[in-house]
């Protein structure tokens, strides 16, 4: 993202509103090893760092040239680093650079940047993001959610938060019927942040949303996913799922050994004495780099089956991602009727 051409561009455009900014210094500071050798974060801190350096003193000034000038840059997470540039120099201008994150928000996401001020002004911090669960803009009131998330993903996690998550709660309320998918995503991964910490907390509070309308419907089954997965009897109770009488035959794989990177299908039937709603889901218990396994688990289907013997089959990709690195050795894979193990095998995985 962070190209030359883009990095010529943020001068350009800071000069436009302040026009004795230095834009040679600045960009000679990018011609640094730091800059050259640096990942994506460690890079829109140098970004930040450099907007300080070149900007004048004040910070209430230098604040005021970057909020005219944000808009110009494409929505996304690239422009990051105007919020980024609030976290590290606004912690003592509380309100100033809370009403300068609700705006940078808008074209990228302040989600990262308001975490220092809930460490350092948690009340105040709070009753601003409150408000802003009310706001009219889908980016703020997505912002009120995920910025106070306990463990936000590539964010320093909250520690009070995880201890106590009812600080959070009010914001979740405002915004459980939110119109926007955008915003609801964001209160259904806050709860199931709050389910990893406080289980029964997060089971009593969608025992509370389930069936008031289809919005909280989504929030509550995209938020206790965790507990699904996990088996969860009270989770799994909330949707209507029990014990099974279902069973799982004839498990087969379409090969018994294969390399990463390639795609193993695997098939079984299932048979029900009765008709029922089940969720079927595999583990796979992928081998790490210490040697020992880890189960993964993934959904494969949740409806009401008919009585008698139906045909399932599953492909399932070992292609190397950024998320997850595959290691030789043998894998099992389980199949799983409402979270109790119904049969297994196992694979063998090579380099």
């Amino acid at each position: 993202m962070y190209t030359t051409a883009y990095i010529a561009s943020i001068a350009h455009h800071v000069q436009s509103s302040y026009p004795a900014f230095p834009s040679e210094k600045f960009l000679k500071a990018f011609q640094s090893a730091e800059w050259k050798n640096a990942e994506l974060k460690p890079r829109v801190t140098f970004i930040a760092r450099q907007l300080r350096a070149h900007l004048p003193n004040d910070y209430s000034v230098a604040l005021k040239h970057l909020l005219a000038i944000h808009q110009e840059f494409t929505p996304g997470f690239a422009p990051i680093f105007f919020p980024e540039f609030v976290a590290i120099y606004g912690l003592d201008e509380l309100d100033l650079s809370l009403q300068a994150l609700s705006e940078f928000t808008q074209t990228s996401s302040s989600e990262f940047a308001i975490r220092p001020f809930l460490e350092k002004h948690q009340d105040h911090t709070l009753r601003v993001m409150k408000k802003w669960s009310k706001d009219k803009n889908v980016h703020i009131r997505r912002l009120a959610s995920e910025g106070c998330r306990p463990r936000l993903p590539w964010g320093s996690a909250l520690k009070e938060f995880k201890k106590n998550p009812h600080h959070t709660l009010p914001i979740l309320e405002n915004l459980k019927n939110d119109t926007e998918l955008y915003v609801r995503k964001s209160v259904a991964n806050h709860l199931n942040d709050i389910s990893k910490d406080h289980p029964q907390l997060a089971l009593q509070i969608a025992e509370e949303w389930k069936g008031k309308n289809e919005r909280t419907d989504w929030i509550v089954k995209h938020a206790l996913r965790g507990l699904l997965k996990k088996g969860d009897t009270q989770a799994l109770a909330i949707f209507g799922l029990k014990k099974s009488t279902a069973s799982i035959d004839q498990l087969s794989f379409s090969k018994k050994s294969l390399r990463i990177g390639e795609r193993l299908e695997f098939s079984f039937q299932c048979s029900l004495p009765k008709s029922e709603s089940i969720r079927i889901e595999y583990a796979i218990h992928y081998i790490k780099s210490n040697g020992q396994a880890s189960p993964k688990v993934f959904m494969l289907r949740e409806r009401l089956f008919e009585k008698g013997t139906h045909e399932l089959t599953k492909t399932h990709s070992f292609e190397e991602r950024t998320t997850r690195k595959h290691y030789p050795g043998e894998h099992r894979i389980v199949i799983l009727i409402n979270g109790q193990s119904a049969a297994s095998g196992t694979v063998i995985l090579k380099a």
